[in-house]
C-alpha cells in the first residue's frame, strides 16, 4: 500500500462522520486524554453505548456493597 492508498483510505472513514464543536469540563478532557490521543473517537464509542442502553457506571455511588459473613461466634481467626 502505497502513501496515496493509506490518504485515501483515511479519507474515506471520516467521509461519513460530521465535525462537531463541544463544550467539555477541562478536567473531563484531561482525563480523556490520558486515555488516547483521539478524544472524538472516545466520545464515539460513549455514546453509542448511551444510545444502546448499554452504560453500566462502576464508581462508589452505583456499586452494590457485597455483603461478607460474619463467623459463628468464637470461629474469629484474630
Amino acid at each position: 500500500m502505497n502513501m496515496k492508498e493509506k490518504s485515501a483510505d483515511a479519507d474515506n472513514r471520516h467521509a461519513d462522520k460530521v465535525e462537531l464543536a463541544v463544550h467539555l469540563d477541562s478536567e473531563l478532557v484531561e482525563q480523556i486524554q490520558h486515555l488516547t490521543n483521539d478524544p472524538s473517537k472516545v466520545i464515539e464509542v460513549a455514546i453509542r453505548q448511551w444510545l444502546r442502553g448499554e452504560v453500566s457506571r462502576d464508581d462508589e455511588l452505583t456499586r452494590t456493597p457485597k455483603r461478607v459473613p460474619i463467623p459463628p461466634r468464637g470461629e474469629w481467626n484474630d
